[in-house]
């Protein structure tokens, strides 16, 4: 499951995952950032709390990634609050 934090002007919508555990029993997430066109998606995804890129494809800008990568960092502890909460409640 996935649960919306953010929806840009240019379409770009970012979600994060569920927890996961890998093979050495250790938590993750990821954060997903995806933007429609038309023939298709930009995609932009990173894995916490190593904050490796695990998936990429389209047309995001360096200056767009790096800002992907600094939502990211700066809100790992909020997406792996509200991932053990089972999203956000938005009134």
């Amino acid at each position: 499951m996935t649960y919306e934090f953010a929806k840009y002007p240019d379409g770009t919508l970012g979600v994060f995952s569920n927890i996961g555990k890998n093979e050495n029993d250790e938590e993750y997430l990821r954060v997903t950032f995806e933007r429609p066109m038309e023939y298709g998606f930009d995609t932009y995804v990173i894995e916490l709390p190593s904050y490796k890129v695990i998936f990429e494809d389209g047309n995001y800008s360096d200056e767009e990634k790096n800002r992907f990568m600094k939502i990211a960092k700066n809100g790992a502890s909020f997406f792996f609050k509200y991932a053990r909460l089972g999203g956000i409640q938005i009134a």
